[in-house]
């Protein structure tokens, strides 16, 4: 079985999963002070049908709520992960819809 990793890559501003030790996908972030705003997430093809989008939401979001920062879902996938999973983010603020 495959052993999957996620973490923090604060210069490249994304948190990376790892699948034995190779890049599998990212979640591309904006990070502020108290927020942190999730603008994109994508798993490479290579590695889709795996599950390792929901990995990779669930442990980013964890991390978020560790460090005592709001998430900010832009990003789709992220948006609708917390539609689904209301308890992986404690602080959450919602875009407006309007832009």
């Amino acid at each position: 079985m495959s052993e999957s990793t996620v973490t923090l890559n604060p210069s490249a501003a994304q948190y990376e999963i790892h699948v034995d030790g190779v890049l599998a996908g990212i979640a591309r972030i904006r990070e502020s002070d108290d927020e942190v705003v999730f603008t994109h997430t994508e798993v490479f093809d290579e590695f889709g049908g795996q599950g390792l989008a929901h990995v990779l939401a669930a442990e980013a979001l964890a991390d978020v709520a560790r460090r005592g920062k709001t998430v900010v879902p832009i990003c789709p996938f992220i948006a609708s992960y917390l539609t689904k999973h209301p308890e992986a983010a404690p602080s959450v603020r919602w875009p407006n819809a309007a832009g």
